[in-house]
């Protein structure tokens, strides 16, 4: 392989790090925010089924800051991985970031880092991850079956 080809991400790379995101949505009082409803709706197709809050529903960041912090202990922080999505990501940290929520911006970069730039908006996210399970020879739904599998 040149220097200059492309690693291709394989599926189980990211389901690493996906799986540590679906355990960590189990904890009580935290909660997953994402853009718009069909980052929602991608998420959902990777197995979060539950505590799915939107940025984008026609309030302003402190309105959404604010609601937050008064329901929820942890928000993971889950935008895009292009500029905007990171300006907001940071955005957000400074609105939520009151000393007694905690604000995750971690599980953002570890799914960045393992998709290597393969997917840049959330919403394509669970398309890229069927297709990626299924090239591994193992459809989706048997890993969201058993997000704990050998890998």
């Amino acid at each position: 392989m040149s220097s200059g080809a492309a690693v291709r991400v394989t599926f189980p790379q990211f389901w690493r790090v996906w799986r540590d995101l679906l355990s960590a949505m189990q904890r009580s009082g935290t909660v997953l925010l994402v853009e718009g409803e069909r980052d929602r709706r991608s998420v959902e197709a990777l197995g979060v089924d539950r505590s799915v809050e939107l940025v984008h529903r026609g309030r302003t960041l402190p309105d959404v800051a604010h609601r937050l912090s008064r329901s929820t202990r942890e928000v993971i922080v889950l935008t895009d991985w292009d500029t905007a999505g990171g300006h907001l990501a940071h955005r957000l940290e400074q609105l939520l970031t009151d000393g007694r929520l905690g604000v995750d911006l971690e599980f953002r970069r570890r799914i960045g880092v393992a998709l290597r730039g393969e997917v840049v908006h959330l919403e394509g996210l669970g398309g890229w991850a069927r297709r990626r399970a299924e090239e591994e020879g193992t459809p989706l739904e048997e890993w969201l079956a058993d997000p704990d599998r050998a890998l």
